[in-house]
């Protein structure tokens, strides 16, 4: 915990009580953590944009390491004393010099001692930063776990994917390390593993730059982009997005498959699949339908029975592989849930798998890092399914010029994780139909 404060950072007292106001919302965990700091920042209008950044990645701080943060407050409870938990969390990021001496208002003790505070003595979950029974699972799976979690409590990078229907990612390198009138440079990167990603430490306002604008580039993490490459669509065929959401998955789909053949986007939540309209204008793909359904029954689901190439099922699921960027699922998920959303899978995905013809593929993925979503819930469903069969990702991928080494550990699963690949935490596996 830093007792220094970064150069050119002073938190006044506006940003204080804004943060302990968002806190108090945040920490009833009533809803997405995004949802409840967009209202929060319409209702705060007076705060400047500098003071706004620095409201919002407190926030994200304090639920990326609450655990941490009830520790060292001790007999306090962050909900009930919103206000010291925000001077404790912005003296974490930012050093207790940092804050401005009248927004301390008598708490400069409580802060100090909750800064001298070691973790060395706290549980293991709490050193963690995850509750215990992420900790209990994720120990059971993985021998580098400490690692992995480690990794999950940090900030996520911003990826981007080319959209190779209109450039390529060479251009739009060029174009973000360059200083233009809508953007100073920025060290852009290409990733690792991914064609068409590009990696940027900072998160600009993109929505604000003609890239985005004319479709040259989606936000799109580099794992859900390689997802879309284990699907591997040829053109002219009939491929279904069975759980498209706002889209995502399905926009680099339809860039693969070359704005050919039939790319259908099925969601239950039309409100989500609703997010996809403004990017499916920008993306210039034309052979996107999306269809609202109303569940896995639905008579469009059933016309269309054993008649797709490739089927995509991005599964509901606890998202613990995205915790860097949604930490507040963590706290708002627990074994429950898990119990009830593998029912949900399993009947998405045979429901999905109805649509598969002869020799097609059926992609099945999940943002987790469990195998009661991943592994075991495949395992299951190819005993009940025996005329599909599970096929090693490492070989479609290498087809794509795409080299990652998942060896014994993981294959034939896709299974990329943060501390390894530098990602958000992802699954995926291919099922092929025999007949």
């Amino acid at each position: 915990m830093s007792a220094t404060a970064a150069p050119g950072t002073r938190v006044t007292s506006q940003v204080v009580d804004s943060l302990a106001a968002l806190l108090a919302q945040l920490l009833r965990f009533e809803g997405p953590a995004d949802a409840i700091m967009s209202r929060h920042f319409k209702a705060d209008r007076q705060l400047g944009g500098r003071d706004r950044s620095l409201v919002a990645e407190a926030a994200f701080d304090a639920l990326r390491r609450l655990a941490s943060l009830r520790w060292i407050m001790q007999t306090a409870d962050p909900l009930r004393a919103p206000r010291l938990a925000a001077l404790i969390v912005l003296a974490r990021q930012h050093g207790l010099a940092a804050l401005a001496p009248r927004s301390l208002r008598g708490d400069e003790r409580a802060v100090k001692g909750a800064l001298e505070i070691k973790l060395r003595h706290a549980p293991a979950a709490v050193q963690a930063e995850v509750p215990p029974w992420l900790l209990r699972l994720a120990s059971e799976q993985y021998a580098d776990a400490k690692e992995l979690l480690a990794a999950l409590a940090l900030p996520a990078p911003l990826d981007l994917r080319v959209n190779t229907l209109k450039t390529d990612r060479d251009t739009v390198l060029a174009e973000l390390r360059s200083a233009t009138r809508s953007h100073a440079p920025l060290p852009a990167q290409a990733t690792r593993f991914g064609p068409d990603a590009i990696r940027l430490q900072e998160k600009p306002a993109l929505t604000r730059w003609p890239l985005y604008q004319d479709g040259l580039i989606e936000v799109q993490d580099e794992g859900s982009q390689l997802v879309a490459r284990l699907v591997a669509p040829r053109r002219s065929e009939m491929v279904v997005d069975f759980c498209a959401g706002a889209g995502g998955k399905t926009l680099a789909l339809g860039a693969l498959m070359r704005s050919t053949g039939r790319l259908y986007a099925f969601d239950v939540h039309a409100r989500r699949l609703a997010g996809l309209t403004p990017r499916l204008a920008r993306s210039g793909l034309s052979n996107v339908h999306p269809a609202a359904i109303g569940s896995e029954n639905d008579a469009r689901v059933k016309r269309l029975a054993g008649k797709i190439d490739r089927v995509l099922v991005d599964a509901p699921c606890s998202g613990t592989g995205t915790l860097r960027r949604n930490p507040d699922l963590k706290w708002r998920f627990d074994e429950q849930e898990l119990v009830r959303l593998n029912g949900v899978q399993r009947a998405v995905l045979a429901g999905a798998a109805r649509l598969v013809k002869p020799g097609g593929r059926l992609v099945y993925s999940t943002c987790s890092i469990l195998a009661q979503e991943n592994q075991q819930l495949v395992e299951a469903f190819v005993a009940e399914h025996p005329q599909f069969a599970v096929l090693d990702c490492a070989p479609i991928l290498a087809a794509q010029d795409i080299s990652i080494d998942f060896a014994a550990r993981f294959s034939p699963w896709f299974v990329m994780l943060p501390h390894l690949h530098g990602c958000d935490g992802f699954f995926g596996a291919i099922l092929e139909r025999s007949k």
